[in-house]
């Protein structure tokens, strides 16, 4: 847990950490069972669940498109959200959730939410979420952890927001702290993304964070099945055609590649990312996904 937002535990005075609705679990298990991947494990405990899985895409009718969804109309102090996804051998599988994430304030504790993904031999999982808000007074840690096989494709979106954007809100969170930490089966790291964000403490509009902007978004595609270079070319090519303020690159080791867009708002940003993703997605084989919502 980092410093910035691990200072501010407290017991809030309604409900304390622990109590009934304030620790989403989602532990969730794919497999390729004939000619799809079905869903072969399921626990969940609210305010965290799923929608059943839809086969939507007509081009991979195989493919599940698996919606998690939080029964609480946003993330509040005390919250502590956990969700694992095993995806097994062969096996595909397309996550996102219902809507934007809230992050309310938060005045006498802290909320968590921790993701680790699995992705076996010949696995693909998309982890796809909508965009997270930090409202004012926030604090906030989400780390999210994958152990990804040398065959398999992992592709992970997130989209952060500087505030309630339309309310001229920027930046009044107290603390947004996340981790994107990716392993191969053996344990080694093959790469890190830390993200700290204290606007009390230190400058979070340099041009090495979110610079003038109110939109960042960040596309990790990890994967052995087309060459890192090819997969970072074809995403600067798309992002430069878009105008925006992006860039993509190679992971290390060649692992794959990721790209970084900013923008004012998020329609264009997210236009900019979803140019970018079926960028990815035309070179690899059976990742075609549904369409987001809206378009």
């Amino acid at each position: 847990m980092p410093e910035p937002v691990r200072r501010h535990a407290g017991t809030p005075d309604m409900l304390p950490v622990g109590s009934p609705g304030k620790v989403g679990i989602l532990d969730l298990a794919f497999e390729r069972i004939g000619d799809r991947t079905e869903l072969t494990g399921h626990y969940q405990k609210a305010p965290l669940h799923i929608t059943r899985p839809l086969y939507r895409d007509p081009e991979v009718p195989g493919l599940p498109y698996v919606m998690i969804m939080s029964s609480g109309g946003g993330v509040l102090q005390g919250d502590r959200y956990r969700v694992d996804v095993s995806c097994g051998p062969g096996a595909a599988v397309h996550l996102t959730t219902q809507g934007a994430t809230r992050l309310y304030r938060m005045e006498q504790d802290y909320a968590t939410q921790l993701v680790h993904l699995t992705v076996g031999p010949g696995g693909h999982l998309e982890y796809l979420p909508d965009r997270t808000i930090p409202f004012g007074g926030t604090r906030y840690y989400q780390r999210i952890d994958v152990t990804a096989h040398p065959d398999s494709t992992v592709v992970l979106g997130e989209t952060l927001l500087a505030g309630r954007l339309a309310r001229g809100e920027r930046h009044a969170y107290t603390a947004y702290c996340g981790d994107v930490e990716v392993r191969d089966t053996a344990g080694r790291l093959l790469f890190a993304d830390p993200l700290r964000l204290v606007p009390g403490e230190r400058a979070v509009t340099g041009p090495a964070v979110m610079d003038r902007y109110g939109v960042l978004a960040s596309l990790y595609v990890v994967t052995g099945a087309r060459p890192a270079r090819v997969l970072a070319d074809a995403m600067h090519e798309v992002l430069t055609r878009t105008g925006s303020r992006a860039g993509a690159g190679v992971l290390p080791g060649e692992r794959g590649a990721w790209a970084r867009v900013l923008g004012e708002r998020s329609p264009e940003v997210e236009a900019a990312f979803e140019q970018a993703l079926d960028a990815v997605r035309g070179l690899l084989p059976g990742a075609s996904a549904p369409a987001p919502r809206g378009r």
